[in-house]
């Protein structure tokens, strides 16, 4: 492996540097949008039927201020929950903004990553070309060991920026999409809580 990578000359360092950071983002992401720890499927049913029962404690809303996702969020609107619709809905879309920018952390770095590193490595080809023509002016084309490493280090960087650039971009897609996913996800149930606590009592306002 070491050996590979100095075959390939200054640009695979770089490039090692992204693939590692490449694959700690990919594992830190995987971890961290999982779908039961960011909206836990049965966290509205748990918290309507305690507004139902009434048994939504401080202690209980404290908790969930504590965790990420969904549960901060309906902690925020049930908070505000006692100052209106209006209040709840506002808590509610500023905690989703902060739970969302939290979501997308390291996005950016992965799609950098995965626009920089094919550009690295073409920069690593053309400095192996010219050393390859460097070569053919002053040696002519007899000295082959020189000119196959010139080559070598050609092809090395632009395989090695390749292969870490379509890893990164296919992940950037796809935790991309997850995060989609999660945030209609977290906005439905919002929807829904807001509609619970503040929706039947609207309806009854404006009937009167």
């Amino acid at each position: 492996m070491l050996s590979f990578i100095q075959s390939g000359g200054f640009f695979m360092w770089p490039l090692l540097a992204c693939s590692i950071l490449t694959l700690a983002i990919i594992l830190e992401r995987f971890w961290t949008l999982r779908k039961n720890s960011v909206a836990p499927k049965g966290l509205l049913t748990d918290v309507m039927m305690r507004l139902r029962d009434d048994k939504m404690t401080l202690e209980y809303i404290r908790s969930m201020q504590s965790k990420t996702g969904l549960a901060s969020i309906f902690a925020a609107g049930l908070v505000a929950s006692k100052h209106g619709r209006s209040a709840m809905k506002e808590s509610v879309q500023e905690a989703a903004s902060h739970v969302i920018h939290e979501l997308e952390r390291f996005m950016n770095t992965l799609g950098t990553i995965a626009a920089i590193s094919p550009l690295l490595g073409l920069l690593g080809t053309v400095v192996g070309m010219i050393k390859v023509f460097s070569v053919l002016m002053e040696n002519g084309a007899g000295n082959t060991a020189l000119l196959a490493g010139g080559i070598s280090e050609a092809l090395l960087t632009t395989a090695a920026g390749l292969g870490v650039a379509i890893p990164a971009l296919i992940f950037h897609r796809f935790f991309a999409r997850r995060i989609d996913e999660l945030v209609v996800t977290m906005e439905q149930q919002s929807t829904k809580l807001v509609d619970a606590l503040h929706g039947d009592r609207e309806k009854s306002g404006v009937a009167q």
